[in-house]
């Protein structure tokens, strides 16, 4: 096992791809230096023909990038805050998701779009979002989460091998956050689940920088007698369903916490499989939590007081057990 950041295990999977496969090349606003230094260095060995620095047009990336995808690249595009694929919505949504379709599957659209997603670093109402359910609700579309160097290095991987559009959710304060990665670049399959502690009084689910929240409450309710289990799913769509199922069934309990505005968040389209699902299992309501209803503040007290932590996963899970 090698020991690196998050930041470093993206930089290292998109060099693992861009060795491996000619027809793999970067795309975004600042790729040449790289945001939090995440696609730094790899223009000194790949050249400027691979390592595209773009114009600050979401539009222009994303639309570049099916273009591209169509004639037959793998793409990696950037858009450097998720707030602004707001901007290239029809790119991504209506040309990106639906042309393998609309040709009958006689295409292929190997896309990655990478972007940042979270609060944690007042970076103001324009700048912090979560907004993957939007992007789970649209057929075609995989959506990955990584919370861990391992995860980040592993699924980005897959996601540019992957024939169809992915887009790879990556929380700007997992960064500089450090953990193990294998010694060798492998591909982590889209669409499996990670029991990242096991537990037999209930199940935490939770995704990106909530699953070192969910970590850390577990290890608080532990001193009570408590113990949870944190299942990430880091694939939010598809879904890994049976390992979310086998731990619901073990623990008859459930959380489940995101970053997203609580409102029409993933969470509840998660809720809604496992009432129709595993009922039966259930001895207590479903618990969600989520971001309060306000546009993330600039304020870091205000900041922190919006987006979830440790203390309101602990009441929900008391709530319950």
């Amino acid at each position: 096992m090698r020991k690196m950041n998050f930041a470093q295990a993206i930089n290292e999977a998109l060099r693992n791809e861009l060795k491996r496969d000619p027809k793999v090349f970067l795309m975004g606003e600042d790729v040449v230096h790289g945001v939090f230094g995440v696609t730094a260095g790899l223009i000194d060995e790949f050249g400027k023909e691979r390592v595209r620095n773009t114009p600050i047009s979401e539009e222009a990336i994303a639309g570049g990038a099916v273009g591209a995808a169509a004639a037959g690249s793998r793409p990696v595009a950037e858009i450097m805050f998720i707030d602004f694929a707001t901007v290239a919505m029809d790119q991504i949504v209506n040309q990106a998701a639906k042309m393998r379709y609309m040709f009958g599957g006689r295409i292929t659209l190997p896309i990655t779009f990478r972007t940042m997603v979270g609060a944690g670093i007042q970076a103001a109402a324009q700048h912090s979002q979560s907004l993957e359910a939007w992007f789970t609700h649209v057929p075609g579309l995989k959506v990955v989460y990584p919370s861990t160097p391992k995860d980040a290095l592993g699924l980005t991987i897959a996601a540019i091998r992957d024939d169809n559009p992915v887009m790879v959710l990556e929380h700007k304060l997992l960064y500089a956050m450090e953990g193990e990665v294998p010694d060798e670049n492998e591909p982590i399959p889209i669409g499996v689940a990670d029991i990242k502690r096991e537990g037999k009084d209930v199940t935490i689910i939770a995704t990106g920088m909530m699953v070192h929240k969910a970590l850390n409450a577990a290890n608080q309710l532990a001193s009570n007698g408590v113990e949870a289990e944190i299942v990430d799913p880091r694939s939010l769509f598809p879904i890994d369903k049976d390992m979310i199922y086998d731990s619901v069934k073990k623990t008859h309990k459930v959380v489940i916490v995101s970053e997203e505005v609580k409102r029409g968040a993933w969470t509840a389209e998660l809720a809604s499989m496992i009432a129709e699902d595993v009922f039966d299992y259930l001895d207590a309501p479903i618990m969600r939590i989520g971001a309060l209803n306000t546009p993330i503040p600039f304020s870091k007290t205000l900041e922190n007081f919006v987006v979830p932590n440790e203390t309101d996963i602990i009441k929900a899970v008391q709530a319950i057990v």
